[in-house]
């Protein structure tokens, strides 16, 4: 997942969602999930996020929710 995220986020720009994933050192010092999806525009009619304690279970999340949202992400 941590290599496809890359080819996720310029496939969804390509779509004219804007989109991006961070990691927050703060939450990450506390022990909480500190990997954040939040993605916005193009086809989705309202903004999602996604977070999670690593890259793969944030995109894991994220990737689900794009698709409850009708964007079904082809990687």
């Amino acid at each position: 997942m941590e290599e496809a995220a890359l080819l996720i986020l310029e496939w969804l720009g390509e779509q004219g969602v804007g989109a991006m994933i961070r990691i927050d050192a703060e939450r990450l010092r506390e022990g909480r999930p500190a990997w954040t999806f939040a993605a916005s525009g193009g086809p989705l009619a309202t903004g999602l996020r996604a977070d999670g304690a690593s890259v793969a279970e944030c995109m894991g999340t994220a990737l689900l929710r794009l698709r409850e949202a009708g964007l079904t992400v082809p990687f």
